[in-house]
């Protein structure tokens, strides 16, 4: 009996190389034109329409009649399922995948991974490192429980307009912003969007994202990593690897990138960064 992964295009895994890793695209619709994330859509088709685009486009969660597919498909072979989505408080995915489940009783675990992009990834590599281990999905599924309470995830936004845009965040908030012209930063909390400062700049911003790593203990390098943008380009990234190299240069030799696409781009909008990591401390 084998184990295989489930996951939604919002992790942002678009390397699907491993044969018992599932991606599952949301959907996402400019006008009345609807496309797979990450399947009809790239990253860079998706940022280049949503330049150009003036309406915003609309993300649309996965409804339990994919998931319940690609779970039989699973189970009739033998192996279980462990689903790992995005934050059941900011899509309804988590939901459908729940409802799926029912239909598999002991064969498939879902987990919420109360985080989004980078930090569902991390909890998605962590399940693969268990697998490796020799763990089962219900010791693993605990693991990956405990694990995501201690993920962090900061991003550096451009703009609060397409949260605004979006209703994560009220519209008194994003004037502020824009008003002050500043650089918001934001975390993802308790599986919500949590606005923890606003910066004159760049520089300023970095030393928030600094602040909210020295306030974890510090990064957890033995444990999965990754930073992402969003946009078509990585410049402002690495830009940022470069100026906070102390953070991590003595650490490893290499910090894995992503490029984060349509399912959180849409609300982020282009022109942020994000860090994600395991909290050295709780």
């Amino acid at each position: 009996m084998g184990i295989h992964i489930i996951t939604d295009s919002a992790s942002d895994i678009t390397d699907c190389a491993r044969e018992n890793l599932t991606v599952l695209p949301m959907t996402i619709t400019f006008g009345e034109v609807e496309y797979q994330d990450g399947v009809t859509l790239d990253h860079k088709q998706f940022y280049e329409m949503l330049i150009e685009s003036d309406a915003l486009p609309v993300t649309s969660q996965i409804p339990p009649f994919h998931f319940e597919e690609a779970m039989k498909k699973i189970v009739s072979k033998g192996d279980e399922v462990i689903v790992i989505t995005l934050s059941g408080k900011l899509s309804g995915t988590w939901q459908s995948a729940v409802a799926a489940s029912g239909e598999f009783p002991g064969s498939v675990y879902v987990v919420d991974s109360e985080n989004v992009t980078v930090g569902e990834h991390i909890l998605v590599e962590y399940a693969f490192r268990l697998m490796d281990q020799g763990m089962g999905a219900a010791e693993i599924t605990d693991r990956l429980n405990r694990l995501k309470k201690r993920i962090r995830l900061v991003a550096l936004l451009d703009t609060l307009e397409y949260l605004k845009k979006g209703g994560r965040i009220s519209g008194a908030a994003a004037l502020a912003g824009s008003l002050l012209s500043i650089k918001p930063v934001i975390a993802i909390q308790n599986g919500e969007v949590a606005i923890l400062g606003k910066a004159r700049g760049s520089k300023q911003a970095n030393n928030l994202i600094v602040e909210q790593i020295s306030a974890a203990g510090g990064i957890d390098f033995s444990m999965p990593y990754f930073l992402g943008y969003t946009g078509l380009s990585q410049d402002l990234i690495r830009k940022y690897i470069a100026d906070n190299a102390a953070l991590w240069e003595k650490e490893t030799n290499s910090l894995p990138v992503n490029s984060v696409g349509a399912t959180i781009g849409t609300h982020v909008g282009p022109g942020a960064i994000a860090v994600a990591f395991v909290a050295k401390q709780d």
